[in-house]
């Protein structure tokens, strides 16, 4: 198992505040812990004792269950709070929340939040290595890494790819952690989507290796990977785009238009899909696609962050 002495982070909450050295140790630790799932049982006793609290304000399928199924895998005991019958619905605050869960003797706090900066208020006022899964439009560290390590094992590489992102940049956590990551480890990286949906100082993160193109057709040309972000249809609202069939013909990943990308184009998407809208079935279950992948992979990845905040409190 990888040395844990090199890693001294106590809380993830943004991959913004990780070096390059540090991500890829989380990335390099996911590897004999995926090596896991191939045996009969699927455990290690490595965080026996500890507790885990999976403290999400919004709804989850994928995150929350790979946090759970990652520290179940490492021994520790559970707990998933629900917000909407919790005490949070009599008025409690959110600190006030984390410090019962605090002195319930916790040692990590997985939150999702739809306040940006929910999880750094956390790191400031209670002593649990705080777990950012996904704060407003701030950034969402876990699945980040495991896109990244997705494109890593099968690619061999992440420096020099080019790495197209497609949809809601402006409302998505996903793409910025996936920004912050990929620029670090060396990637291109080509923004897409209408220009009402990608901010206006999002080269900022990186301003050599990041470009915005509002033509999908001309972005995915020699793309080595293609990540889609779901139509998040709670900002049609916003009216920001002119309608759901529009998007899809400018935006949409179908058969014609991924034949402008590499032949060995890697397909992600974080899910939940929108099928029809923003990928089509026959792109989503391609041989291109690695969206199933990203999912198992998901699991690894947060047993690696598990087991490496772990190290720190010892």
């Amino acid at each position: 198992m990888t040395n844990k002495i090199l890693f001294t982070k106590k809380h993830l909450l943004g991959l913004e505040d990780f070096t390059r050295e540090e991500i890829k140790l989380i990335l390099d630790t996911a590897k004999p812990f995926k090596n896991l799932f191939t045996r009969s049982i699927k455990k290690v006793p490595t965080l026996r004792g500890r507790s885990v609290v999976l403290l999400f304000y919004e709804a989850s399928t994928r995150t929350r269950t790979s946090f759970e199924l990652a520290a179940k895998r490492l021994s520790a005991d559970t707990i998933n709070i629900a917000v909407n019958v919790s005490s949070v619905k009599k008025g409690e605050s959110l600190i006030d929340t984390a410090k019962t869960l605090e002195s319930m003797k916790s040692d990590f706090i997985v939150i999702r939040h739809s306040y940006s900066g929910s999880p750094h208020i956390l790191a400031k006022n209670v002593s649990s290595s705080i777990i950012n899964a996904g704060d407003g439009f701030h950034e969402h560290p876990s699945q980040g890494l495991l896109d990244i390590y997705t494109v890593n094992e099968k690619k061999g590489r992440v420096a020099g790819l080019k790495v197209v992102i497609v949809g809601d940049i402006l409302h998505s956590r996903v793409a910025r952690s996936n920004l912050w990551g990929l620029t670090k480890l060396g990637a291109k990286v080509i923004l897409c989507g209408p220009p009402t949906l990608i901010p206006k100082d999002v080269q900022k993160v990186s301003p050599s290796n990041i470009d915005i193109e509002y033509n999908l057709d001309k972005a995915i040309k020699d793309a080595d990977v293609v990540n889609i972000l779901r139509v998040q249809f709670e900002r049609q609202m916003e009216h920001l785009f002119p309608s759901i069939r529009e998007y899809s013909l400018l935006y949409g990943m179908n058969k014609e238009r991924l034949s402008r990308a590499k032949n060995d184009v890697l397909i992600l998407h974080p899910g939940p899909m929108n099928r029809g809208l923003e990928i089509t079935s026959e792109v989503a279950d391609s041989l291109n696609s690695v969206i199933n992948e990203q999912v198992t992979n998901g699991i690894a990845v947060r047993m690696a962050i598990l087991y490496l905040l772990s190290s720190v409190k010892e």
